[in-house]
């Protein structure tokens, strides 16, 4: 269905920012290289290739999960339209899990304010979706289902981490998130804005869209730092752009939080991003089919024919 003055709308850009996360931590990632004045960090190990691939051992991944803790919170950043990040994010809560070692599930595919606490163990995927209010439209629970249901049948609360629609024309408006960042984090944050729509916006809602980022950030590393809890871990899903340690969920943590970010990375993705300042590790799953997301946005954005009805 076509709209008319997309660009110009609240609800629609509100809208499309979500289904577009994923084109924005593809073509963003490339461009989030490590910043001046962040310390040096030692040389991480090597991307861990394939461990999605069919026949590969999950014993790599999770000893690489291993290799990361201890941490008060775990975040590992997708891109949103692979099935083999979902399946990492399953594997990290069932390994988690059975060590005792998660305290809660974060994920930006749910809105703040809303959790699976109080749900039994053995609830139903139905009652899971509606403790979290789940928007299947934005983010299919074919893909993440699995995810909530293992935290669920483990007796680890899920939480909504994301900010709520309810509180997003507040974040356009509040230039308070402008002084979050440092100016060349800022700016990057706002390139990758434009490039995750893909030349779209128009220049004025460059800055407000930037604000809902942030915010949004700020909003997942709220919750996830009220589910603390000593000696465990907090896993956070959320799209690779909100977990760059430089620019994403980490900065707004006070220094004591030990938290370690991982990168699910599309081997053969026309950007990439190796670990350094934004990630303590990458981790490589297969190609995905070629799809060409800004012509999709464009024909999705475009204006509907005189006399067609929206």
């Amino acid at each position: 269905m076509h709209t008319q003055n997309p660009l110009l709308s609240f609800a629609t850009l509100a809208t499309a920012w979500r289904p577009w996360a994923a084109a924005w931590a593809l073509t963003s990632l490339g461009a989030l290289s490590a910043c001046a004045g962040h310390p040096a960090k030692a040389s991480p190990p090597p991307p861990l290739t394939n461990p999605a691939s069919p026949g590969s051992s999950a014993a790599s991944w999770t000893e690489r999960l291993q290799h990361l803790l201890p941490a008060d919170v775990l975040l590992l950043g997708e891109q949103h339209d692979a099935p083999g990040h979902q399946r990492l994010q399953r594997e990290a809560v069932v390994w988690l899990a059975g060590r005792g070692q998660l305290a809660a599930l974060v994920m930006e595919m749910a809105e703040r304010g809303h959790s699976t606490r109080g749900l039994p163990r053995d609830a139903s995927e139905a009652q899971a979706q509606a403790a979290l209010q789940w928007d299947d439209a934005a983010w299919p629970w074919k893909a993440y289902g699995p995810v909530v249901m293992a935290a669920v049948g483990a007796g680890v609360p899920v939480l909504g981490g994301n900010l709520p629609r309810a509180r997003m024309r507040a974040a356009m408006t509040n230039t308070a998130w402008d002084q979050h960042l440092p100016a060349p984090e800022l700016a990057q944050q706002q390139q990758a804005v434009r490039d995750g729509h893909c030349g779209l916006l128009p220049a004025s809602q460059i800055a407000p869209m930037t604000r809902i980022q942030i915010a949004r950030d700020a909003s997942m590393a709220q919750t996830a730092q009220e589910a603390l809890r000593s000696g465990q871990t907090v896993l956070l899903v959320a799209g690779g752009g909100h977990v760059l340690r430089h620019l994403g969920v980490p900065t707004h943590w006070p220094a004591t939080l030990v938290s370690k970010v991982v990168i699910a990375q599309v081997e053969h993705a026309s950007a990439a991003i190796k670990s350094g300042a934004e990630a303590d590790a990458v981790v490589l799953t297969p190609p995905l089919p070629p799809r060409d997301a800004c012509t999709e946005l464009r024909e999705q954005w475009r204006p509907a024919p005189p006399g067609q009805k929206v």
